[in-house]
């Protein structure tokens, strides 16, 4: 039942940047109602991958019992971060050399300081993934949320991703009460579009398959920016779940339809209740189209020949000089 189930487990809404895309800093949780590691370890242990995030997930002090717990749950642990706690970053990785760790950097040193509020936090988050490569930690890379402010920056980004030989994870920027945000919009729809159009080029010419798919994932996101409908059912809810700080969990982070609390249920009763059944009929006709990696990862892995059939397309398109064809109507690149 779980085999292909992801999870976001959301340590803590305390956060020392204040990012223009989110205001969760404004609304910390209090550290003595958070969840437990204790409350985490009711998790059932064949998830597929779990991404520890926050807020600021290095803020918590008991941030290695969260891990060597959610490390036993899941086949891939990962750590979303802004990197700035470098030392406590770098203890973290020696005691637990096999979790992914990503560090959220929007853009070059400039226009990652103003959008995420913190002083010399570009230099403190390429150093700590520098720090990591060092160490020999496998899998590291850069994560950037792209909205009109920092569009023109995406592509320097991905070719320092590239020369360092780091992974290169990209978002748009959306509202949700996790956040609790909801007037982030995109003012130059085209402008954000076209960089996206040569991320997704580049994408395609790589030699890595992974990369090929990150197209796909990318080509996803410009149909997002636009307001076009998701190019895959969502199966938030079914494929994937949202464990907040209070331990109630969601099929997202967008839907604010709680299936449960995991300090008063076990997984499983929430998983198989009458309520995630409700909301996963509510996910069926959710009108926002998401497309965050959350809940399009399990999607195409669900649906690996769409995706794989518009890799051969696009890439045989490329071969021709042809722009990338993402539908009837649209192109890029």
């Amino acid at each position: 039942m779980f085999q292909s189930t992801d999870g976001a487990v959301i340590v803590t809404y305390r956060c020392n940047a204040r990012c223009y895309m989110c205001n969760t800093w404004r609304n910390p949780t209090d550290p003595k109602l958070e969840i437990t590691p204790e409350i985490m370890d009711r998790l059932p242990e064949n998830l597929g991958r779990i991404n520890i995030t926050g807020g600021e997930p290095m803020l918590r002090e008991d941030i290695d019992d969260i891990v060597a717990v959610l490390s036993t749950k899941t086949r891939r642990a990962e750590i979303s971060t802004n990197g700035y706690f470098t030392d406590r970053i770098l203890q973290l990785a020696s005691k637990f050399p096999d979790v992914v760790i990503r560090v959220s950097l929007e853009g070059l040193a400039s226009a990652n300081d103003d959008l995420r509020g913190i002083k010399d936090g570009f230099d403190h988050g390429l150093r700590t993934l520098l720090k990591l490569m060092e160490m020999g930690v496998k899998d590291i890379g850069f994560a950037i949320t792209v909205s009109d402010r920092n569009a023109k920056d995406l592509m320097e980004l991905f070719a320092l991703a590239e020369g360092l030989g780091l992974e290169f994870a990209t978002a748009a920027t959306h509202n949700s009460f996790y956040f609790h945000k909801a007037d982030n919009r995109f003012e130059d729809q085209e402008m954000i579009i076209r960089e996206f159009g040569k991320l997704i080029r580049a994408f395609l010419r790589s030699w890595k398959i992974k990369h090929w798919y990150r197209a796909y994932f990318n080509y996803g996101l410009t149909r997002f920016v636009r307001g076009h409908p998701r190019i895959l059912p969502c199966t938030a809810g079914t494929d994937m779940f949202f464990l907040d700080p209070y331990a109630e969990v969601y099929p997202c982070n967008v839907m604010e339809e709680s299936m449960g609390n995991l300090r008063e249920q076990t997984f499983e009763e929430i998983w198989s209740g009458e309520r995630a059944r409700q909301v996963r009929e509510k996910v069926r006709t959710c009108p926002r189209n998401c497309w965050m990696m959350g809940t399009a990862g399990p999607a195409m892995r669900r649906n690996i020949w769409t995706p794989t059939k518009w890799v051969l397309h696009n890439k045989l398109r490329l071969m021709l000089g042809r722009d990338i064809l993402c539908d009837e109507n649209t192109r890029v690149g």
